[in-house]
This record gives C-alpha cells, structure tokens and sequence, in this order.
C-alpha cells in the first residue's frame, strides 16, 4: 500500500533531470541537463523556452512517452508524483497512472486525433479503459465533458468525426479526453499555438476554469510569454536545456533576473512601438543590457496617396460546392466580394478568425482556387480571367509562404534542389552553374551557410526551414509575397529574425507583402494597412495605427480585447 505524502509536497518533483539521445552507436546528443522543478498541487506552472530548451522534452519524460531505444535518462534522475517515483515503476503501473493521474493535451490535436474514429468512441474508449465504464455510460458520460468544455450541440458533434471539426473545436476535444478520467496533474504542450486568438483565449479560460473547478495542477509548456502572464501562477524558463531562472509570474516578468529572461521578453513584438529591426536575443545578450522597442529608432507606417498600386482587387469571391442529396448542390461562400488595393513596397495585413477567409484570399489571388468572380488587375490585367498560358509569366511574379515550413518542403529534395527547380521550370539564369551561384546567394541573404546547399530540410529547425521556403519564394524574383501565418509556430526570437528578414527583403527589392496572420502584435508590427475579416467579408480597412488606436468595428475591437497582455 502507497504511503500518502504530506499535503504540502509539490505534486511532481523534478529532481537533476537528465536526458540525452542515441544519435548513432558513438554518439549522444544531451537534451536536458540535470534541471530540477516542483508543480505544486492546485497551481499552474508555466514551462518557457524556445525550440530545443528542453521543456517538451522534459513533460515526455514525465509521461513515459521517450522512445526507450534512444532516449538516455541518468540513473541519478528523479522524478516524483503524489510520492511515487515514476522513474523506478514497473511498465504497466506507470501506464495506469499516466492514463489516469496524469493527462497530456499536445499542440496538434489533429496529430493526436485518428480521423476514422468518431469523437466520441475516441473519448469513450479513455472512459472504457481506465475507470472500466460500459458503452452506454461511457457514452453519458461523453456527452457531459463534450459538454463541460463548450463543444456545441454534444449530442450531433459526438458522432462527428475530427475532420469535421474546428480547430477549437478538436483542441476542446482532446480537452475532454485529458480530464475524463478527473487527473491530478494536466500537462498541456503548446495547446494554443495554431489556434487565432479568440478561440486562443477561449482555450486559456477553459483550462483556467477546470483547473480551478477541478484543483488540478497544470504544467503548462509555451514559447508565448503573453499566454503565460495570463494563466500562470509560477514560471520556469529554460534555454539549452537548462532551467535559466524560477519564480512567480509577478517575480519573473516584473523584475526578471537572468538576462535571457528579459531578452525573451524584449524580443516579443509589443504593439505599443514599431522599432525600424526588433532586437534578437543575441542582440539583447551581447549587449549585456535592456534594447527596449520603445526606444530603438521607430519606422513610419501607412499608405500615401501617390502610393503606385501594384495590386487592385474588386470584389472577389469564392463559393466552395458540396453535394446534397442525389441532385441538389449546397453552396458556401468563403469569400464574398471582398475590394482591396496594395501599394508596390507596402504591406496589407489580413487578419480574422479561423474560417473568415483570409487564407481563401491568398489562395484565390495565385489561382490555386478558382475564383467564383470578381477580378484582380495586375498591370492592367485581370490575372483571374487570363487564360493558363498568358498567366504562366506571372506566376513568379506572385508567390506564397505557407505556414507550416514542415509540409511545404519536399523532404526527398536537398535544399540546393529545392531552389534550382523553380529557377529551371522558369528559365531563371542562363545554366546550372550560374543558378547555383544564385542559390547560394539566396541563402547568404537569408542567414544560412552555404553548407545548406547540400542538407535536407529536416536538418533544419522551423525557423531555418521558413527560411528556406522564403529563400525558394526569393529565386523567382516575386514582386508580391503572400505570407500565410508564416510566422505564428516560431519562437520570439526566431520570429523577430524571420520578421526583420522580410522587412529588409522589402527594403531592398520593394516587395509588396499580403500577410495573413492571427498574431496581432506581429501584425502591428509589420503592416501599412489591415483588413479585418469575418465570416468571408471585409468588416474593416483602415491604416495600422489607425486601426489599433480607434477600431470601428465591434468584431474589430472584439478581437484586440482577445489579444493576451500579461506581459505588456
């Protein structure tokens, strides 16, 4: 029999974690070097850091999920749950209580979700599992967590499949599956970072209020350091694996100790300042001291009126079809008649929840859909009514970065390849040896050696990779850059350099930039002008500035009232 441990011990204790990875038969790569911490129970501990801090690491070795044939821990290392060393349990002990004491909500519900199985099977089969529930009141009891976390219509939704769902709507989901079984402890590992900041912030109040209904404790893991003023009682930051400084949320953003601390915070974008380059973190670490936005030289913002317009779109739309019955087709309109101008070496920001249409816009404008009407003159000319052929020329003159570096790279293709195919397929530069020298320029104007030449993508992380598809953009020599969340998955200080980086491409070559974000500080940040989305139409255009300090429109200013300020 268990003995209970005293009612003041935290409920996880970390104690000189350390883990390292099994590259090859010589090699091991140190991941997590000797870091201790405590969730107290009842509490919120937010675990910070970039990509490769260790902080997802270190959650994965509390829930036994490391693939054992590479992952190395110290046998020095501890890790203790309501008392028990989870370390030294036998295989099926830490599994029961990994299912039931402990629950894991991870970024990409849709990653965890199978999509052939219907939501509420999915979260039944946790309910059938653990606590040994029969179908009927495994079913009951669906019903009521569907309920508990705001997914609407239960009833309907729990035969719907994760395809058919929101992104909220899964990540809400995976929600009822994690407290189902009631659990001391929730681990949440970057559970809001693709969603747009509404249902962001309606994520961040759902676990707020079950934590506090339920007193659970919850290990909260993100890069967002304005989620984490939010929803966070005690804050741990960690930089190559290792814990760099510990407090309470009050402690660590009002009067941060460690340098890296108050240079996360400094690189974040802050929409009360514009500075003409954000600070980086090694900006911020060479110089030894403070590097405020506010007080770097401001760059001026807005459309003038003797702006050239490059791009002059009048009210496109786009209708999706479905089947409906034998016959019959149901029409939805994604995009309805939506009017805009963009100035040559000027940004538009198109902002929106999921499903306004904003990336719909994007798609349609390089014709990867069909637009349902309306036109987009580009010199004079409608480049949705062109047939295929005379529109062939423009398609280098108009490309796209796609938010998810990880997809939009071929991962069979070096990187060399990668830029040569494009150059080639448009008879860029007169042979290979002149295209090569091309590419490695590409990749010196975007910040990577010319050793990337001959790497493949997953070499490299996100923000590298985002580079690469920004460098692959670059060699059709494009006048207009669509930018679809190209930056909302990439750390503070990685998405200040990929910022920056697009702020000096348009310097330079005069790029015209329509970007497509939910990020509002970055869209303050980076834009001239905004058009804010809902439900597929345009609800309000107006110059940045403008439109921060005087929204019009009540979903305009609903979505900045969403925006988290717990470190402005």
């Amino acid at each position: 029999m268990n003995e209970q441990p005293p009612p003041d011990e935290p409920l996880l204790q970390v104690r000189n974690l350390r883990i390292a990875f099994r590259v090859d038969r010589r090699t091991t790569v140190e991941a997590v070097k000797g870091i201790s911490f405590d969730v107290p129970r009842h509490a919120t501990v937010a675990l910070v850091g970039e990509s490769g801090s260790g902080k997802s690491v270190s959650s994965l070795a509390v829930m036994g999920l490391l693939p054992a044939d590479t992952t190395l821990i110290d046998p020095g290392s501890a890790i203790r749950f309501d008392g028990r060393d989870v370390l030294r349990l036998p295989a099926d002990e830490r599994r029961a209580l990994c299912g039931r004491d402990i629950a894991m909500i991870f970024q990409e519900p849709m990653s965890s979700l199978n999509p052939v199985f219907t939501v509420g099977f999915q979260v039944g089969e946790v309910l059938r599992r653990h606590l040994g529930m029969g179908r009927r009141q495994a079913r009951e009891r669906t019903l009521a967590l569907l309920e508990e976390v705001g997914i609407p219509d239960p009833p309907r939704k729990i035969d719907a499949y994760p395809g058919q769902l929101s992104g909220g709507q899964q990540q809400r989901v995976m929600i009822a599956m994690a407290i189902a079984c009631e659990p001391k402890l929730l681990i949440a590992d970057e559970p809001t970072t693709a969603l747009d900041v509404t249902v962001q912030k309606q994520i961040v109040e759902l676990l707020r209020r079950l934590q506090c209904e339920r007193g659970m404790a919850v290990l909260f893991i993100t890069h967002d350091l304005g989620l984490v003023g939010d929803i966070a009682d005690h804050v741990i930051v960690m930089r190559h694996g290792e814990v760099r400084e510990t407090g309470t949320a009050a402690q660590v953003f009002g009067a941060p100790r460690d340098l890296y601390t108050r240079a996360l915070l400094h690189c974040r974008p802050s929409l009360h300042a514009r500075p003409v380059r954000l600070p980086v973190i090694a900006d911020y670490l060479e110089e030894g001291g403070p590097l405020l936005a506010e007080a770097l030289p401001q760059r001026t913002r807005g459309y003038a009126p003797d702006d050239e317009i490059i791009l002059d779109v009048r009210n496109l739309r786009k209708s999706f079809f479905t089947r409906e019955g034998l016959f019959g087709t149901r029409e939805f309109q994604a995009v309805k008649d939506v009017s805009f101008q963009l100035p040559r070496g000027k940004t538009l920001s198109v902002v929106g929840e999921s499903g306004s249409g904003k990336t719909t816009v994007g798609l349609t404008l390089l014709r990867l859909h069909k637009a349902t009407g309306g036109s987009a003159l580009f010199e004079g000319r409608d480049l949705l009514a062109l047939p295929d052929r005379e529109f062939r020329p423009y398609k280098r003159r108009i490309q796209i970065v796609f938010q998810n570096p990880y997809a939009s790279l071929n991962p069979r293709f070096t990187v060399g390849q990668i830029l040569l195919e494009p150059m080639r397929l448009h008879h860029i530069g007169a042979d290979d040896t002149q295209r090569v020298a091309m590419a490695l320029a590409l990749l010196a104007r975007v910040g990577l050696p010319a050793q990337a030449l001959h790497r493949y993508p997953h070499e490299f992380s996100g923000g590298q990779r985002q580079r690469i598809a920004i460098a692959r953009c670059l060699t059709m020599r494009p006048e207009i850059l669509v930018c679809d969340e190209s930056v909302s998955a990439l750390d503070v200080s990685v998405q200040a350099q990929v910022l920056n980086l697009l702020q000096d491409l348009q310097d330079e070559f005069g790029l015209s930039y329509i970007f497509i974000s939910h990020d509002l500080a970055v869209v303050k940040y980076i834009s001239d002008r905004v058009m804010v989305m809902q439900g597929g139409a345009v609800v309000e255009t107006a110059d940045a500035d403008e439109l921060y300090r005087n929204p019009q429109h009540a979903y305009t200013r609903s979505l900045l009232s969403a925006f988290p300020r717990g470190v402005e």
